[in-house]
């Protein structure tokens, strides 16, 4: 690993108010590709996450249900950790903002922050609901949003425009808990001083030449009106203790203890190895890279927030060295909506089909540059066309093949010609693409290329048609299989940070010892020597024979 610098890979935490639904879980997901990609690479990879349960949504759905919020955390993030292991989320540290650790870490982090000048405090002037008897911070309080419209706009975000909130400045107003208009009553709060920070930040944002149009726009459109004082603080029970002088009785508002929490993870994983100080390596060694894997909504609190704040510590943080996020995926053309019944949740995917399907065709419909919209005639496209007729064929047809001809056992070449170079040739071509586009976080085009290698792997055997060759020259069907196993062998690395039990299962049926994800990248290019003993092939995936309307009636049944 000498000479590779170390990654500390981020994904948003997921908020644990429900268990997350697909879209949730592509920051997730796109963070477990990139992290398996890198440690295959060779880099020393921590990959961290963690369940954010603090604040008002936790709150509002906590009374909905007459539970204490604690008794639905605890609930929710048992099952949000079973369904991530599940799916195949490779997580090294997933905690919870009730960790301990974390809530040492944000009680030391702000006590620095304040000490160095960067807090205040001054009365504020927030929605009090007469009827619920309690302040509205946040998404305690609903309305239209000033900037553009949204009806259905939250205290702290439109999540219509992405624009951050004053909850005081919602027109029509109402309380997200019974639907009454609000008062407007004064209460003291603490404060980041942001207009300290604006420079600093602007500077950082517009330096920072990895970040996407998307990011850098809308993080410049935000500094260009200027950065206001945001409330570190909120009049709520559930949450960490706010530790400046006087603040008795309020918490840290749950953005600016959840944004740290990437840090107390890896904090609490190398406690845990018995390295205590180790985590410093990731997060301020100047050659160390934090990368965050958000959707879109979260990207003023990662590429301005996350970098105030560690500013204002003055303890030498790294600031994100990328900001990697995705647009929204809708569900048949809607936003999803657990209310409306709209969209599918991580638990009820895995009980239609197996992760890998899934991990697949969200990769494949990962929204990058615009939103994307998810229908079941996509899925079956994706699976019976691309991830079974493409990879799952030409994997099995080669694989039998070399069973039936050649007694299992990859065969010694003859004369190469220029067909078969020409194949060889593309799978070098189609390695360094794929390679390119995952270290520049390009996953769905990393995995077009993979297909477009089955792809071309199923070409060449129709070309070169291997079962007559095996008749009437077999000196060229040993050389095609050979080729062809070549190609599979690739496969199984490539496939991996995708689809991690299938490439594991491929990895086994070539009979290559261990694990798939314990080999490098580079094996792709490694030969399958002649010779070589492969174990007997099994279809790595199957058809869905079900149609769209058979699959929207069976989401239907499972839910009844």
């Amino acid at each position: 690993m000498e000479g590779k610098p170390r990654y500390v890979v981020c994904a948003a935490w997921p908020y644990i108010n429900y268990v997350p639904h697909l879209g949730t879980i592509i920051p997730l997901l796109s963070a477990d590709v990139v992290a398996r990609f890198l440690r295959m690479r060779g880099h020393e990879v921590v990959f961290v996450s963690g369940s954010d349960e603090h604040g008002t949504p936790i709150e509002v759905e906590a009374v909905r249900q007459g539970v204490e919020p604690r008794e639905l955390t605890d609930r929710n993030h048992e099952l949000v950790v079973r369904l991530l292991k599940e799916w195949e989320i490779s997580l090294d540290s997933y905690i919870r903002t009730e960790h301990p650790v974390h809530k040492e870490f944000i009680k030391r982090f702000y006590e620095r922050v304040y000490a160095n000048g960067y807090v205040f405090e001054r009365d504020e002037e927030l929605p009090y609901c007469e009827n619920c008897r309690r302040f509205l911070p946040d998404r305690f309080v609903e309305g239209t949003c000033p900037y553009c419209g949204y009806g259905r706009a939250r205290g702290d975000q439109c999540e219509a425009c992405g624009r951050l909130l004053d909850p005081v400045k919602l027109l029509n107003p109402r309380c997200a808990i019974c639907g009454s208009r609000p008062v407007i009553r004064t209460t003291r709060h603490w404060f980041l001083d942001l207009t300290k920070l604006q420079e600093a930040v602007e500077e950082y944002v517009r330096s920072n030449e990895r970040f996407s149009d998307t990011v850098r726009s809308l993080s410049l459109r935000m500094l260009e009106e200027g950065l206001r004082p945001r409330s570190i603080t909120r009049d709520t029970k559930w949450g960490i203790e706010a530790p400046f002088p006087g603040a008795e009785g309020k918490t840290i508002y749950c953005w600016f203890e959840a944004v740290l929490g990437y840090i107390s993870a890896t904090i609490a994983y190398f406690r845990s190895k018995g390295q205590p100080d180790r985590w410093e390596a990731f997060w301020k060694d100047p050659e160390a890279r934090s990368v965050f894997f958000i959707g879109k909504d979260n990207i003023p609190f990662h590429a301005i927030l996350l970098p105030a704040l560690l500013l204002a510590s003055g303890e030498g943080y790294n600031l994100p060295w990328d900001v990697v996020s995705n647009e929204f995926l809708l569900w048949e053309g809607e936003k999803f909506s657990k209310s409306r019944r709209v969209g599918i949740w991580i638990d009820e995917a895995l009980e239609l089909f197996p992760a890998d399907y899934w991990r697949f065709v969200l990769v494949a419909l990962r929204p990058e540059l615009r939103d994307s919209n998810f229908t079941w005639e996509q899925f079956l496209e994706k699976v019976n066309s691309d991830l079974n007729d493409t990879i799952g064929n030409f994997i099995h047809r080669t694989l039998t093949f070399i069973w039936r001809y050649f007694g299992g056992r990859v065969p010694e070449p003859g004369h190469m010609g220029p067909r078969d170079e020409e194949a060889l040739e593309l799978l070098r071509e189609l390695f360094g693409q794929v390679t390119d586009d995952l270290e520049n976080f390009r996953l769905k085009s990393a995995l077009r290329s993979v297909v477009e290698l089955a792809r071309e792997g199923n070409r060449y055997l129709n070309e070169r048609e291997p079962w007559k060759l095996v008749k009437e020259k077999p000196d060229e069907a040993r050389t095609v299989l050979y080729v062809a196993a070549q190609l599979v062998k690739a496969l199984s690395v490539l496939l991996a940070p995708f689809v991690p039990s299938s490439a594991d299962r491929l990895w086994s049926m070539l009979g290559l010892d261990g694990s798939v994800h314990e080999a490098s990248w580079d094996d792709a290019l490694r030969p399958l020597e002649p010779g070589h003993a492969i174990r007997k092939p099994e279809p790595l995936f199957r058809k869905v024979e079900k149609g769209p309307e058979e699959l929207r009636a069976a989401l239907e049944r499972l839910r009844t």
